[in-house]
């Protein structure tokens, strides 16, 4: 049963996904690898004979990886950019890049998860240079507060193997 629910919306539903995420993602590759991933996620879902509207799904689902596609990019162009700024630079190989793009997500993710102001508290330090003081003039809440936030934002981004 699972099969042939998977199977027939795969056939129904795939060209018409793709052909969406086509008009956000810009590229037809991508928007066929955004698609793909949809399925993937509808295909692990355990309850999949309680999906009523599968279209909708499959949609709110595909623009969720859309949006995470979109960040990662970002991401990647902003790491591209300071790594072209240093002084020493010198030319990754894309194995290296690659591997660095996914650490950064990984730790903009685990940041994401933080409150708003942990993870901002926790840039401003590490990336602005400023001060617990500093920090607690713009997030408006005291000094003792930035600190807290700042100690416990490493767990979240490198938590103990």
């Amino acid at each position: 049963m699972r099969q042939q629910f998977l199977s027939t919306e795969f056939r129904h539903s795939y060209g018409w996904l793709a052909a969406s995420m086509h008009r956000l993602a810009g590229c037809r590759n991508d928007a066929k690898d955004l698609a793909s991933s949809a399925f993937v996620e509808l295909a692990q879902i355990e309850a999949f004979e309680r999906i009523r509207q599968p279209r909708t799904l499959l949609t709110t689902i595909a623009r969720r990886l859309t949006f995470e596609f979109w960040r990662r990019r970002d991401l990647e162009r902003h790491y591209l950019d300071a790594l072209a700024r240093q002084p020493k630079y010198h030319a990754a190989s894309p194995e290296e890049l690659c591997l660095a793009v996914e650490e950064l997500v990984r730790i903009d993710a685990a940041l994401r998860r933080l409150r708003a102001k942990a993870g901002e508290a926790f840039l401003l330090s590490q990336y602005k240079g400023l001060g617990y003081a500093e920090i607690a003039v713009r997030l408006g809440v005291s000094a003792s507060m930035v600190r807290k936030y700042i100690v416990r934002a490493p767990d979240a981004c490198w938590p103990a193997a």
